[in-house]
């Protein structure tokens, strides 16, 4: 296996780690990454047979040692499903998707649709980041709505969001753990807050159905509840802000302004929002020829499995006419992500309403991607209607 070295936060790559990707990928279906000292499943094929296989899971084998300065937030991942493998992960996914259900979900197309109306009906006149004005409230209200937790909350959810998912970038200091627990410490105690008072008198959203799933005698722990809810709103969000903000700033350059399913599929393929996912090693195995021993840790780089010359052509160009296999933007296995018909409902309304109301949007200034390995999104989005009309 051929070793690389590359700072995860250099800042050429975090501007376009896609050549390193191919480097990497030129090497064979894995290569090492020895700046997180991990080998690296770089090809479609190699990341879809690691996700898919059944002797690697997310859970460590051994806990690491119990960290005070992060005591709240490794409390919350303890109970998290994208953390957990069978039984519990079993329990917990099943549970969550008898309250996640296509039906729940088709319901919440128009509230998206007004949503995005409303929004854009605030857009201010000239140069405005479209991040801040589009893509990060869409999914946190749909989210807050879905749960059922008030809407004015939006600013508090999204700032408690963004200080937890912190924690999962390649910059991690102490000064992140801190914010980040601090966070989780306030999202905890809202959500036990609302929790009480849906049992005490249950409504028509997802806190409550899931407070009320159950599988033969199997429930929801509060901590699981509580989990659970954190991880819809951190995941969901942190996904759909990137994804809708990429889509759009490619839309732009290539002038191709698509709000179809294939246009949305083609965004996540593109240029996905989370670029490493990680499986533990759980038994000595082979895949595709590497050998791997048990405590072993591989990353998944589905930013690199998304753009395989080999099964894709033309992997660099935007497309959304291609055909393929699927991409891997949401993951795959047991652990594929249970929120992504939610993320597709979101993205193919958003980009709809938008492109209805701003055919003649426009970049102001070329768009610059955040310092925030394993995720892949903009700083900011600058934009203007260059038609001169009232929005």
């Amino acid at each position: 296996m051929e070793h690389f070295d590359q700072s995860p936060t250099d800042p050429a790559f975090v501007q376009d780690p896609y050549p390193f990707y191919d480097s990497m990928r030129a090497a064979g279906d894995f290569a090492y990454w020895t700046d997180y000292a991990m080998p690296c499943a770089v090809s479609h094929a190699a990341v879809s047979a690691v996700l898919r296989d059944k002797r690697m899971g997310r859970a460590p084998l051994t806990q690491p040692a119990a960290d005070p300065a992060r005591a709240a937030f490794d409390a919350v991942e303890a109970h998290s499903m994208l953390e957990l493998e069978a039984p519990d992960h079993t329990r917990l996914r099943g549970l969550v998707l008898r309250a996640f259900t296509s039906r729940t979900i088709a319901a919440l197309e128009d509230g998206i649709r007004s949503l995005c109306h409303d929004l854009i009906d605030r857009f201010p006149n000239g140069a405005f980041d479209l991040l801040d004005a589009y893509a990060r409230p869409v999914p946190v209200i749909t989210i807050a709505r879905l749960l059922g937790v008030p809407e004015q909350a939006a600013d508090d959810l999204l700032r408690w969001s963004n200080a937890m998912v912190a924690m999962y970038q390649a910059r991690l200091t102490p000064q992140i753990m801190a914010e980040a627990d601090s966070a989780t410490r306030a999202f905890t105690a809202f959500l036990r807050d609302h929790i009480a008072a849906k049992r005490a008198t249950p409504g028509d959203d997802l806190l409550s159905t899931l407070i009320a799933a159950r599988d033969g005698d199997a429930r929801l722990s509060e901590p699981e509840l509580i989990s659970t809810a954190i991880l819809l709103l951190n995941a969901g969000h942190e996904a759909t802000v990137h994804t809708l903000g990429n889509g759009v700033a490619t839309m732009l350059k290539t002038g191709q302004r698509r709000a179809d399913a294939a246009a949305v599929e083609e965004i996540m393929r593109h240029d996905p929002p989370l670029h490493m996912f990680t499986r533990w090693v759980y038994a000595p195995c082979e895949v595709l020829g590497q050998t791997f021993q048990r405590g072993d840790r591989i990353a998944c780089l589905l930013g690199a499995a998304n753009r395989d010359p080999a099964i894709w052509s033309e992997p660099h160009r935007f497309d959304p006419d291609r055909s393929g296999p699927a991409h891997v933007a949401f993951g795959g296995g047991i652990h594929f992500c249970v929120g992504a018909p939610l993320a597709r409902l979101e993205l193919r309304v958003a980009l709809d309403v938008l492109w209805e109301r701003l055919p003649h949007l426009e970049q102001v200034t070329r768009p610059v991607y955040a310092d925030a390995f394993h995720f892949h999104g903009l700083e900011r989005l600058m934009v203007r209607d260059a038609s001169g009309g009232s929005i």
